[in-house]
C-alpha cells in the first residue's frame, strides 16, 4: 500500500548561489556528512546538492509533514542500496513520523528518483507499506 508520494523541483543555480554565499554554513544545515562527501566529489557538485535538495522536500511532502512537526533537513539522508539505486535512511523525527504512519504488522519502504536536466534537478518519493516479513 501506499502511504505518501511527494515530488519536488529545484533550481541548480539557485543551489550554486547558496553554496557560492553561505558555504558551509549552508551544507551542514541541510546536508548530513555523507551527502556532503558525495556531493563534493562530483564534477558539478551544486547539481548534486540540488538533487538532494529536492529529495528532501519530496520526502518530507511524502511523509505529510514538509519541514515541520519535528523533521529536520538532516533527518532525512539520500542513501544508496548495494546496486546503486537511490533511497532514503531516516532519523529522528522524520523516523518517528514514518514508523507513526506505518500501519501495524507492515514494513515501510521509502522509494527515490532523482534527475536533472540543467537548470533543473527533480525528485520523487513514494513511501510503500508490505506486510513485515512478506
Amino acid at each position: 500500500m501506499i502511504l505518501g508520494i511527494g515530488s519536488d523541483l529545484c533550481d541548480i543555480t539557485r543551489i550554486q548561489k547558496s553554496l557560492d554565499r553561505f558555504g558551509e554554513r549552508f551544507t551542514h544545515r541541510i546536508f548530513t556528512e555523507g551527502e556532503r562527501a558525495k556531493s563534493d566529489r562530483r564534477a558539478t557538485p551544486a547539481a548534486s546538492y540540488a538533487r538532494r535538495f529536492a529529495a528532501k522536500e519530496a520526502c518530507s511532502k511524502a511523509l505529510g509533514t514538509g519541514m515541520r512537526a519535528g523533521v529536520f533537513w538532516r533527518d532525512m539522508e539520500v542513501v544508496n542500496l548495494p546496486g546503486g539505486r537511490p533511497t532514503m535512511r531516516l532519523t529522528g523525527g522524520a523516523a518517528e513520523r514514518l514508523k507513526a504512519m506505518t500501519p501495524a504488522g507492515f514494513e515501510a519502504f521509502v522509494h527515490v528518483s532523482l534527475t536533472d536536466d540543467p537548470p533543473m534537478a527533480q525528485a520523487f518519493v513514494v513511501i510503500e507499506a508490505w506486510p513485515a516479513g512478506g
